[in-house]
């Protein structure tokens, strides 16, 4: 996939203009960010980039005296990941915060690499599930909250027997996840090809692979999937999940729950609303940090 890189120089500097910058360019887009001394440096997907969207944001900018001016360039065409993944990552402990798992006796879950192991007294404890993740040019290992959140809240779900739909999904953990705690099948997708390969690569080595069915694309693609799904999961910007949710509600079961993140607690008014008018209520909603989870059912 190929991105754009934008070097925002913001006047006067503080820490409040770059986190609001961050926020709103993320409406344009934009889905990675540095801080650097002027200001920031983001990148957007360039099939995603709005750049309608973010002068109009920039124009009303809403810190009072503060100015924003940017420039874009086309980013080098290389591995995004590929220092970290040579690093790797120290493993992500999930816990859930029922004192039973409905169908299941998991209640911890353990997201690691390939590389970095949990401690074997931990790993040992039946109710503790492993499961590795080797990121390659995708999102999606645990350690953004977005993506611990909703593994927090699969397992609090009673998921045997539940057909999963994973939009947008970066490594595949979600629908990885899912399966490991009981799923019957799960579909994913994703717009990046570097993305679907990951996720099948990872679907592999967790023994789920059989049961998993990965595409390359972006929503439209469900209008010629010939399923209905009772578990629908979206980890993506805010734009986009109120695009694309009245596709998600078109392969939704009766009753099947949409559990949504990727973006703000100030963005989860709107979302609500759009919710609503596509046959949507409110079951839970979850924050770490200014991050915000919210878990759906389709009426």
């Amino acid at each position: 996939m190929k991105y754009y890189e934008a070097d925002f120089t913001i006047t006067p500097c503080t820490q409040d203009a770059r986190d609001l910058l961050a926020a709103l360019s993320g409406e344009a887009g934009f889905e990675s960010f540095e801080e650097t001394p002027q200001g920031l440096k983001a990148y957007v997907q360039q099939p995603l980039f709005d750049q309608s969207a973010l002068d109009s944001l920039l124009t009303a900018f809403p810190l009072e005296a503060t100015s924003v001016s940017y420039q874009i360039r086309e980013a080098d065409y290389r591995d995004w990941n590929e220092e970290w993944e040579q690093q790797g990552f120290d493993p992500i402990i999930i816990e859930s915060r029922k004192a039973a798992h409905h169908d299941s006796s998991i209640d911890t879950l353990v997201i690691h690499d390939g590389r970095h192991l949990a401690d074997s007294s931990l790993l040992s404890r039946p109710t503790v599930l492993s499961i590795e993740i080797d990121a390659h040019q995708a999102f999606g290992t645990g350690t953004h909250e977005t993506t611990r959140m909703i593994c927090g809240h699969l397992l609090q779900m009673s998921l045997s027997g539940q057909h999963v739909l994973d939009c947008g999904s970066g490594t595949g953990i979600l629908s990885i996840c899912a399966l490991r705690l009981g799923a019957t099948d799960a579909c994913t997708y994703d717009i990046d090809e570097w993305s679907a390969d990951n996720t099948r690569h990872n679907a592999v080595i967790n023994g789920v692979d059989s049961r998993l069915t990965v595409y390359c694309g972006d929503a439209s693609l469900l209008a010629t999937v010939n399923q209905r799904f009772s578990l629908v999961m979206a980890n993506i910007n805010r734009n986009i999940l109120l695009q694309d949710m009245e596709r998600f509600v078109s392969v939704m079961e009766s009753g099947a729950t949409l559990i949504l993140s990727g973006f703000y607690d100030s963005d989860c008014s709107l979302l609500e609303s759009k919710a609503q008018t596509l046959g949507l209520m409110l079951s839970k909603k979850s924050l770490d940090g200014e991050w915000a989870c919210l878990v759906l059912k389709r009426i």
